[in-house]
């Protein structure tokens, strides 16, 4: 799933509220700030419960579309496969932040994480994560294919699987040796599949599409 910049809304001015009026108004960030892409993964870690799911991308904070019900289903079935096959030291959990730089992080649809990671943690370093997995949609095909697994790559989360709807279509990639453009390690396919998806890393997978398809 992408994110899109947060707009400033027509009516957030900055006067007080009348005596004994309740305000309605909805928590936005800073506009000075989002020009200047300076917010970091501390004032993330800072917003109010009013704030809208947001990921931050290079100091931007951007809010998380909702997503349709495709997609959330084959994001549940998917982490309940993984619950059920995973090996025990391995954890599923769906869109948790994971902290990819100082001022970036981002929420993958679902995740494989290391056991042990205390429940309270609202945020993940990609030492934390495994395998991050993306499920597109019609907006976020670019995002989900290109940007988000160079980051991912980027923060050296070893395995990334991209999940194509209409019909289901599993692609997974592990990181490779090869060197980008950006001077970071890349993914490297391993395998794609409608129908079976046999891996031996992260664990043994023998993943029928069938299983995850709504």
């Amino acid at each position: 799933m992408s994110a899109e910049p947060i707009p400033r809304s027509a009516g957030s001015g900055s006067g007080p509220a009348a005596p004994g009026a309740r305000s309605t108004r909805l928590w936005q960030p800073d506009p000075v700030r989002q020009q200047r892409a300076d917010y970091t993964v501390e004032d993330l870690l800072r917003l109010p419960d009013d704030a809208p799911r947001v990921e931050l991308v290079d100091g931007v904070l951007q809010v998380t579309p909702s997503p349709t019900l495709g997609h959330q289903s084959v994001s549940f079935l998917l982490t309940r496969w993984l619950v059920q096959h995973a090996p025990a030291g391995l954890r599923a959990a769906q869109a948790v932040g994971v902290v990819l730089s100082a001022n970036s992080s981002r929420q993958p649809d679902v995740l494989l994480h290391r056991a042990g990671v205390a429940l309270d943690r609202a945020h993940l370093s990609p030492a934390d994560v495994v395998l991050a997995v993306e499920i597109v949609s019609p907006g976020t095909r670019r995002t989900d294919r290109f940007t988000r697994p160079g980051e991912y790559a980027a923060a050296g989360i070893p395995y990334y699987w991209r999940i194509e709807l209409d019909p289901v279509h599993v692609y997974a990639y592990r990181l490779g040796g090869q060197i980008g453009p950006s001077g970071d390690r890349q993914y490297e396919l391993i395998t794609d599949s409608a129908e079976l998806v046999e891996l031996t890393e992260p664990f043994e997978t023998k993943l029928a599409v069938d299983e995850i398809t709504p």
